[in-house]
């Protein structure tokens, strides 16, 4: 929709990136992000965006790959998907396909089962026109609206519609539809909501996509519904209260749609939430039916340390929780991160003594304990201590058994489930040269260009479970990682990131959807990034001539 027209939906706001500057709001945010919490970027100047469905491009010359496609014109559920389109049952051999034309062996005959995924992602590329979306700021004296999180729906990652959500500092959420499109095509309406007037760490569907859960740094989670029946004013359906700090982390129960859901705090807690039950806290707003305080510092001593000369100074802050993530192996559990180690917890959130309300006092005093506990791979390899967890990952198909955490090492640790044992084991690598033999860790992703040495910073895993993608702390960069073979033998010793560049700044938030990456930047833009094999081999050919259209993975 252009600037000029009128909005028919008051639910709706037209912010399409090809708008002037009369399609932004120019009411100030009530309360602004906590000076703690904000994070400052620069102004990028960008234009366009828009629709089309997705679609794997192929090589003219190459009949191999256009063979693998379905011949009729329906997916696995029988709705109409339109020649060419591939489907989720032939999507893992669309992949394969891309992988035997990247590494020379078109032949279907001479393929290996372990062939590596890793070639697809060299031929990752964004439109610079039609792939970059621009978070618009809602207040006067504010250029940027820096993108803190964002998730694709659970359609999206299913093959479906992708939607995504973008939380911004100012406290709204974006929903962009990174449909392919031309580069002439306007970008689709968004649909843009106000649920907080402060930053938001954390946004997620619920299984359902009826409802988003933000996590913010007014101590509140909000529910808020995607339903174009509801009023503006009266989207926020519940208010939760019961964190005593900033919420960084917010998870739907899978198996309750839209109706159980836990969040994690720097106040170190865990809560569990359930929307049917409709308790009040004293501050307003729902209280939760499950509190786990110290999550990560269960042996924690109440009384704090003295200074030199007796005067009581303040302790060190409670290890925050970072991630919570709900995995298919305990379907009443949820393994949760923190910012002080690389220890994950798993927890049974049916244990009666976490409940704040019923417990006794003769048990009030008493720590839940977690099922099981991992030992800290970041500590590994000669570390002084341990780095903190930024974010978790399920894998899904080849790595359905494994969690992923990106640490602030810049490495990504794998953990096994359901015990959490940590795949690392540190063995001597001599480097030519070096005064002594350096620390590999066959078992962990990294790479020494990729800095992640932020909690902004996130990590995401594909849908099918082979592919991992990172932000980066420095240069606007990404990085794409093959972890199809994680957890075998020397399945992850020498993997080098494929590297991404097309924004500004650190880059933060990044999610997937089927055939697809969104990363998120302080420049205030969201980009794009799909795999196009003819775009990626001109970008290469003629770097000079396409760098004015597009920006391409790197594997240098």
């Amino acid at each position: 929709m252009a600037s000029g027209n009128a909005v028919t939906d008051p639910s709706l706001v037209d912010r399409t990136n090809l708008c002037s500057s009369d399609a932004r709001s120019n009411t100030p945010v009530g309360l602004p992000t906590l000076p703690s919490e904000r994070k400052r970027g620069s102004q990028l100047e960008l234009s366009g965006h828009e629709k089309k469905r997705v679609k794997l491009e192929w090589p003219k010359s190459d009949k191999s790959c256009a063979a693998q496609l379905p011949d009729d014109d329906s997916d696995d559920d029988g709705e109409p998907t339109g020649t060419g389109y591939a489907t989720k049952a032939s999507r893992y051999s669309v992949y394969s396909s891309l992988a035997r034309v990247a590494s020379g062996c078109p032949s279907r005959t001479t393929y290996h089962l372990d062939l590596s995924t890793r070639p697809i992602l060299q031929f990752f590329v964004s439109s610079n026109k039609s792939d970059v979306f621009r978070c618009y700021s809602d207040n006067v004296e504010s250029f940027v609206n820096i993108p803190y999180a964002c998730a694709y729906s659970n359609d999206a990652k299913r093959g479906g519609r992708p939607l995504l959500a973008v939380a911004t500092e100012q406290g709204s959420v974006d929903i962009i539809d990174t449909s392919r499109r031309n580069d002439w095509d306007f970008e689709p309406q968004r649909l843009t909501v106000q649920p907080h007037a402060n930053g938001i760490f954390d946004v997620k569907w619920s299984p359902s996509d009826t409802l988003l859960a933000t996590a913010s740094g007014d101590h509140s989670i909000r529910i808020t519904t995607l339903s174009s029946s509801v009023l503006s004013q009266e989207r926020t359906l519940h208010t939760l209260r019961g964190h005593e700090g900033t919420v960084k982390a917010v998870a739907w129960d899978p198996s309750h749609d839209g109706a159980v859901l836990c969040t994690g705090g720097r106040d170190g807690g865990i809560c569990l939430w359930d929307l049917r039950v409709g308790e009040h806290s004293a501050e307003g707003g729902m209280a939760p039916v499950l509190s786990i305080p110290k999550a990560h510092d269960l042996e924690r001593k109440t009384a704090r340390p003295r200074g030199s000369r007796g005067k009581v100074v303040a302790g060190t802050p409670l290890p925050g929780i970072t991630h919570l993530l709900y995995t298919d192996t305990h379907p009443h559990g949820i393994v949760s991160s923190c910012s002080s180690d690389g220890i994950l917890n798993l927890w049974d959130v049916r244990l009666p003594s976490t409940n704040t309300r019923t417990r006794s006092k003769k048990t009030a005093k008493q720590h839940p304990k977690p099922l099981c506990t991992s030992v800290d791979p970041t500590s590994y390899g000669g570390a002084r201590r341990g780095r903190g967890i930024t974010t978790l990952a399920h894998g899904a198909g080849p790595t359905a058994s494994l969690v992923f955490a990106l640490g602030i090492d810049s490495r990504v640790h794998t953990y096994s489930l359901p015990t959490l044992k940590a795949l690392s084991g540190y063995t001597p690598l001599v480097t030519p040269g070096a005064d002594g033999p350096e620390m590999e860790d066959p078992h962990a992703f990294y790479d020494s260009r990729m800095k992640t040495n932020s909690f902004y910073v996130r990590m995401a895993a594909s849908p099918c479970g082979q592919w991992l993608a990172c932000g980066g702390a420095v240069d606007g960069k990404a990085y794409l990682y093959d972890i199809s073979a994680a957890g075998r033998t020397r399945g992850m010793s020498g993997v080098r990131g494929v590297e991404l560049k097309g924004q500004t700044g650190e880059v933060g938030a990044v999610d997937w959807a089927d055939g697809m990456l969104a990363t998120c930047a302080d420049d205030g833009t969201v980009r794009v990034w799909r795999p196009d094999l003819d775009v990626s081999r001109q970008c290469r050919d003629d770097p000079e001539e396409m760098k004015w259209n597009w920006a391409w993975s790197t594997d240098v």
